[in-house]
């Protein structure tokens, strides 16, 4: 049995109702757990990005690419691995206001991890952290250990390559390029 590893997909497709739905089908009939999912819409207009965490192996992973590219609305679909990508998460901690307030250690564990104070009031306060997957688990773990923690909420993955240019600009400029030269080619 091959290695698993934590792959990210980053899909780029039109805005269609109904993709997802096809997109996550490819991971069902293969029994791939999706770790995370997050889908908005990119830089380019009418383009919606999917950012999609799974645990599986390397041929398993481009078998899945494979189908999603297949897709007829997706326009590129890629994976990559943790050292390719730079990634983020956003996490909200619903923390108890007296809790919190009967001792300096959950405001210790905060600045700690670089988090902040966006809400309190008198039942409780919200904290915010963005970061890596890893400091929002150990900061929800240290909040938890005094106490305090009364709900807890995180984004899917936000990411992008590492790479010095995005390549679905590059497939969108030559999918122009041929069509303004096919264009041409009918007007002769």
């Amino acid at each position: 049995m091959s290695e698993k590893t934590l792959y990210t997909l980053i899909v780029h497709s039109e805005n269609i109702a109904g993709l997802l739905n096809q997109i996550t089908a490819v991971f069902t009939r293969r029994q791939i757990n999706i770790e995370s999912l997050n889908v908005s819409a990119s830089s380019i207009k009418g383009v919606h990005k999917y950012t999609i965490t799974v645990l599986t192996d390397k041929n398993t992973i481009e078998k899945v690419i494979t189908q999603i590219v297949k897709k007829i609305d997706v326009l590129q679909a890629h994976y990559f691995v943790e050292d390719e990508i730079y990634c983020h998460e956003i996490a909200l901690y619903k923390v108890s206001t007296p809790e919190f307030q009967s001792t300096p250690e959950p405001s210790k564990v905060i600045r700690k991890y670089n988090a902040r104070i966006v809400e309190v009031n008198p039942v409780f306060a919200i904290v915010e952290k963005n970061g890596k997957s890893e400091e929002i688990t150990s900061l929800y773990n240290d909040l938890r250990a005094l106490g305090c923690v009364l709900q807890f909420v995180r984004s899917g993955r936000v990411a992008i390559t590492t790479s010095c240019f995005e390549r679905v600009n590059e497939f969108l400029a030559d999918r122009e390029s041929r069509y303004l030269l096919s264009k041409k080619k009918e007007c002769r």
